[in-house]
């Protein structure tokens, strides 16, 4: 351009010229958007260049520089102008009257300038000393004057932030930190703060940074476009303010959503919080990869020295298909996900109890997996409850999968749900963080319950109504009916998710509204949960609702009321308790297995392996059990239970179900030789990863445990050892009761616990020092709660004392307690 030009651009683009240019391209020009803060940079740079070049003089040496939000191009309505006037030093005079040639007009229009005048070498000391101001000249640009100095700042800059950036990284991290903690998270505040808040613009900004560190990089995929939005919001709310505010006040956000075209403030604030969710799980993926590449840093050259080269990274088995590597969950090198439909449930399950992030790769690659079938197979409803029973570790998994779109392809409803806004100061969470939150609380009370699975899916279930019209309880029981039908739970167990959902409010309601010593008050309640067992779940489901809700839902007095009405509804309920479950007519194999078992004097199995066939191959409906059934028959003795499980443990089998009787043979069989009494066990298991072992390998461990020459808990000891099980998320402690009235034959121990490698030897070791014969008993794991009952007898076969009773109960509860 010609210096006529120019002084024509800068006659067009003085102050008044360019007051009105950029007052039409605000009100005359598109919405909100990329182009229009492009073109307000583009106007802004003509009339700041026209400004250099009519006050620069005699100055040499000196250009202009953008910085900061400014630098990026990115002017909103009433945005900073970030300057720098950059110069070498030769004519300080010079330079100071150009400053003032180009401060005072923007000062005069009202804009707001954060400017300064450096050396190279001054903003180079400056930017070390200050990370804010480091930070804004990564982004610098050039706009009038010696575009040589502009071009050695940049160079210099990025030179010194790459060589600092081990150091000046954790600081940067450190400020993202502190200012969450002042402001919050963005994609859940009602009035949040577009630039300050966790997920906010700040934070796109800090990942930029990270990324120009060339120590790690932020996961691309829609951050662009979550940064894009958050500003096209902030551009909007400053025409409707006319202030330079960040802050999205209530009663501004019916004209910004009409400022951007969008059908409501609700509409406005989920599309908020679909941008701040991106951008803070980018944030936690790229510091966490900066932390790993620091710790490598620091210790790299030790093994290095020691080794003689670069070590391999360490990969420990978490589940089939799913291991550790450097702190993540990663995908093993033989999983395939597009052949394995449970694969993203099993991995996310296993990071969740590991408390471990699951790898961004590897969600990207579960990403590729073939839909589950309808119903699912029993083992993805089984891993779904262990996610969800993880406790806060469940939340981070949750959102991995959220990045990636797995969740709506499991659970479609979610979709509706999803970064919804909850316009109730009650409230703290959105939906969505709401459902995944009364889990994690629920988690909490798995041990109060004898049904954790129903709890856990009640507490994911419980308000998706909300993203229907109408009553958010009615709508919500149908959805949980339509869900739990689809994630397989039986008629039976449906019925009760629904009802659960329908009435997760009439405790807290009646409680506090309505009077308990009116008897009409209580058959109410009672006609609507209908039995304990759900009276039980409904009264934990209440707590972890109010409890995720906030700190103004749930109060001492609350829940004093609750539990007064519970208890009132529980005895209007009780005298319906059923004796011990009648066991089933043997089957002929197991008829076979218990009369060879009498004759050969030791144990005999079958074990019967049932995979379940790919989802093109698959019955529609046809359920499928988790694992393998194996039957064992062993002649009535002592210490039968501990042997069996230590055995299982031993050779890593997950126990899934267990049931345990005695059964009489037939009269002729063995009346010369004994009672004809066997022990017959029916139980489900599954390997924990692997193949499954040989039928004669466990037959054989299964007689040496049973002579006791096989020395079960050293073996198990060795294993922990030299496979320490990491520390995953602390669970709730066992609860070990005595169930009261349950049997006229037995005594009852009820054990409430988190499933362990090893648990059910441990519980029948414990059992067996106590002097008690276990009857029968029926094990169940649901999810990772194991929720077993015992039916326990003297040595004469009389129930026990209920002191007695009580000793075991206490005796057992302390065995199961982590040493």
């Amino acid at each position: 351009m010609t210096g006529d030009e120019m002084r024509t651009r800068a006659e067009d683009t003085g102050p008044g010229g360019y007051a009105a240019a950029r007052v039409r391209l605000l009100t005359e020009g598109a919405r909100p958007g990329p182009a229009r803060r492009a073109a307000l940079a583009g106007l802004t740079d003509d009339w700041l260049a026209a400004l250099f070049t009519g006050g620069a003089g005699r100055a040499r040496g000196v250009s202009l520089v953008a910085v900061g939000g400014y630098g990026r191009g990115e002017l909103s309505p009433r945005s900073d102008l970030d300057l720098l006037l950059l110069h070498d030093g030769s004519d300080a005079a010079a330079v100071a009257a150009l400053a003032d040639h180009l401060w005072y007009p923007v000062w005069d229009l009202g804009l707001a300038l954060d400017h300064s005048v450096r050396t190279l070498a001054e903003a180079r000391r400056t930017a070390g000393e200050d990370l804010k101001v480091q930070l804004g000249l990564l982004d610098a640009r050039h706009l009038a004057g010696d575009p040589a100095l502009t071009a050695a700042l940049r160079t210099a800059v990025l030179a010194d932030w790459r060589d600092q950036a081990p150091r000046r990284l954790p600081e940067l991290r450190e400020l993202c930190d502190e200012r969450a903690e002042r402001h919050g998270e963005l994609r859940y505040l009602l009035e949040p703060d577009l630039k300050e808040a966790r997920g906010g613009l700040r934070d796109a900004t800090a990942l930029r940074a990270v990324a120009a560190s060339w120590l790690a990089d932020a996961p691309r995929e829609g951050l662009a476009e979550a940064r894009r939005s958050l500003l096209d919001v902030r551009d909007a709310l400053h025409l409707a303010t006319g202030r330079a505010t960040d802050r999205l006040a209530l009663q501004e956000q019916d004209e910004v959503a009409a400022g951007l075209g969008l059908l409501d403030a609700d509409t406005l604030l989920r599309q908020v919080y679909e941008a701040a969710r991106v951008v803070s799980y980018a944030g936690d993926v790229t510091w966490r990869e900066v932390g790993r590449v620091l710790r490598s840093r620091a210790v790299r050259p030790r093994l290095r020295a020691m080794l003689g080269g670069k070590p391999a990274a360490e990969r420990s088995p978490l589940a089939e298909g799913v291991v550790e590597q450097d702190g993540e969950v990663v995908l093993a090198r033989a999983a395939r996900p597009e052949r394995d439909p449970v694969l993203p449930l099993r991995a996310a399950a296993a990071a969740a109890q590991a408390g471990l992030p699951l790898s961004p790769h590897a969600v990207r690659r579960l990403a590729t997996a073939r839909p589950l079938p309808t119903p699912w197979p029993a083992e993805a409803r089984e891993l779904l409850v262990t996610l969800l029973g993880s406790g806060r570790p469940t939340v981070d998994v949750w959102e991995a999968l959220e990045a990636e779109g797995l969740i709506s392809r499991l659970l479609p409803d979610w979709e509706r749900v999803r970064c919804r806004p909850q316009r109730n100061a009650v409230h703290v969470w959105t939906v969505d963080r709401h459902l995944i939150e009364t889990a994690v609380r629920a988690a909490a009370l798995t041990r109060h319950v004898g049904r954790p699975d129903l709890l856990l899916v009640a507490a994911l279930l419980h308000d998706m109504g909300k993203g229907w019209p109408g009553d958010h309880s009615v709508a919500g029981e149908i959805i949980a009916k339509d869900v739990a039908a689809r994630i397989g739970f039986d008629p039976a167990d449906a019925a009760v998710l629904a009802t659960l959902v329908r009435h997760h409010l009439l405790l807290v309601d009646t409680a506090t509204r309505r009077d308990l010593d009116d008897p009409a008050t209580v058959r109410s309640v009672a006609e609507a949960v209908g039995s304990q067992a759900t009276l039980e779940l409904l009264a934990a489901l209440t707590e972890a609702d109010a409890l995720a809700t906030g700190p103004a839902a749930w109060s001492a007095w609350r829940g004093s009321l609750v539990a007064d009405l519970v208890r009132r509804v529980a005895a209007l309920l009780a005298g319906d308790v059923p004796d011990e479950p009648a066991p089933a007519a043997p089957t002929a194999e197991q008829e076979r297995l218990a009369v060879e078992a009498f004759r050969t004097g030791g144990p005999v199995l079958a074990l019967r392996a049932r995979t379940e066939p790919l989802p093109a191959e698959e019955p529609p409906g046809a359920p499928e059990p988790l694992g393998v059934e194996l039957l064992i028959a062993v002649p009535d003795q002592a210490a039968v239970l501990p042997a069996v499980a230590g055995v299982l443990a031993v050779h890593r089998l997950t126990v899934r179900t267990a049931e345990l009787r005695t059964l009489r043979l037939p009269e002729g069989v063995g009346d010369d030789e004994g009672d004809g009494a066997v022990l017959l066990l029916d139980w489900r298991v599954a390997a924990e990863y692997g193949s499954l072992p040989e039928a004669t390998r466990l037959r054989a461990d299964l007689v040496r445990a049973l002579d006791g020459s096989l020395d079960i808990a050293g073996r198990l000891a060795e294993r922990d050892a030299a496979y320490p099980r990491r520390r995953g998320p602390a669970a709730p402690p066992p609860r070990v009761g005595v169930a009261p009235a349950a049997s006229h034959h037995a005594t009852v121990i009820e054990v409430r616990a988190q499933d362990a490698p090893g648990l059910l030897h441990r519980i029948g070791t414990a059992l067996e020092k106590a002097g008690v014969r276990v009857r029968s008993m029926h094990v169940s794991t649901l999810g990772a709660n194991a929720v077993d009952a015992f039916y326990v007898t003297t040595g004469t076969g009389e129930p026990l004392p209920e002191a007695d009773a009580r000793t075991v109960a206490r005796g057992l509860e302390e065995a199961l307690r982590p040493g």
